[in-house]
């Protein structure tokens, strides 16, 4: 049984969902598409689960069943691409009301023709995958559906303790000190949010909020100009890519989404789960050269990597807050629940008031014969005004911006 520990912070908080889609190079077949989802759920229990709570400790896990608790939807019309804007619109009115975990899955599929061609899109929950996660999942479809390709079983196991981090990662003196009196003043208050109270903000919640999503796309030789460029420069592309939205956004402070599975000793090669950090990236010197920021950006992403206390800051947070404190951190910093402490630590900790910040979540780039298109839906998180997930698929990189 696998306990909610670091992914706590997905929990009770509304937008946590985020698509994947694709175009894959098979002709539309229903139920080919139910057995895929079906094998999948077999190599990856998570897929079988829904969210289930132990009161007394006030704990909640992946309740594990024998089916799996995946919602497959085939829709009407066939699709030109996966530009057509059917497959946005869909993703907007799945996410348009907060998944009840108790009762239904973390993962909706929906499914188009597309001439002679399938094009899919997956909506995950947070609870469920990172994006890389989501991706391999992805991949393992399409291979299946396409191929037969059976996925191998993979166990989940996820962080479940400070263990997982280095030593040198804990957090700074003052952190610690301000975690331990939100504590101290939360046990003192002697509340709890239940979900049923979170789920029921949420859904008001996601009724007004609204987020829009936009397209861009650099061709082949677009993508490889640009990571020609950022080799000569002595940058990445995701500097690029962070430097090119600091200028357009005309912020000082991104946020970004980096992959630790290398360093954890839990993580199964090809399990679903979260594996990721996220770490604010900020510059003081605007420039009109783009490079001359990629450069700056570029120092600060190596540096922060270089210090385990900057770069597990947001998951040594999580762990150190009391769980119960955590859920109620996004709803208390609204005004929609009492409690000074959470209010504190959703405002001053992850400025969960106001829908301000700016992030890039990159999925890197992969190749996959049987998918000819795809791209990456991000997060809308109540934090962030706009946000990027980029993806390259064979040489092409999709940039989807979700913005309110």
């Amino acid at each position: 049984m696998e306990y909610i520990f670091t992914e706590r912070a997905h929990l009770m908080c509304p937008n946590m969902c985020f698509g994947i889609v694709l175009c894959i190079n098979s002709e539309f077949n229903e139920n080919r598409i139910a057995d895929s989802v079906q094998s999948l759920s077999l190599a990856h229990p998570f897929i079988r689960a829904l969210i289930s709570h132990e009161d007394a400790e006030n704990r909640f896990y992946y309740d594990v069943k024998d089916d799996s608790q995946a919602e497959i939807r085939v829709c009407s019309g066939n699709l030109t691409s996966v530009d057509s804007p059917e497959i946005i619109a869909e993703f907007e009115r799945i996410t348009s009301r907060d998944f009840n975990l108790f009762k239904e899955g973390m993962l909706k599929i929906s499914a188009w023709p597309s001439e002679t061609k399938t094009i899919v899109l997956m909506v995950f929950h947070h609870l469920l995958a990172d994006g890389r996660a989501a991706l391999d999942f992805s991949k393992e479809f399409a291979e299946y559906y396409v191929l037969g390709k059976k996925p191998e079983y993979v166990e989940e196991k996820l962080i479940s303790s400070v263990s997982e981090f280095p030593d040198n990662s804990r957090l700074p003196f003052i952190g610690r000190m301000l975690v331990n009196r939100a504590n101290r003043q939360w046990i003192k208050e002697n509340k709890r949010l239940t979900f049923e109270e979170y789920h029921r903000f949420a859904d008001d919640y996601l009724e007004n909020d609204k987020v829009r999503h936009d397209l861009s796309v650099f061709q082949a030789d677009e993508t490889a100009e640009i990571a020609e460029k950022c080799e000569m420069e002595g940058v990445t592309v995701n500097d690029y890519l962070l430097a090119k939205l600091f200028t357009e956004a005309g912020t000082k402070r991104i946020v970004i989404a980096a992959d630790i599975r290398k360093f954890l000793k839990c993580h199964k090669p090809g399990a679903m789960g979260n594996y990721s950090t996220a770490f604010s990236v900020e510059i003081s010197n605007c420039s009109d050269d783009i490079f001359s920021i990629a450069k700056q950006v570029h120092e600060k992403v190596r540096a922060i990597s270089g210090k385990p206390a900057s770069f597990y800051l947001v998951l040594q947070c999580y762990a150190a807050l009391d769980p119960s404190l955590l859920d109620a951190a996004m709803m208390a910093s609204r005004g929609r629940f009492e409690s000074k402490s959470a209010e504190f630590i959703g405002k001053n900790f992850f400025h969960m008031d106001k829908s301000e910040g700016y992030s890039i979540t990159n999925l890197g780039k992969t190749e996959c014969d049987v998918i000819e298109d795809a791209f990456f839906i991000p997060p809308a998180s109540p934090a962030i005004k706009k946000t990027w997930g980029v993806l390259t698929l064979n040489g092409k990189m999709r940039i989807c911006t979700s913005e309110r």
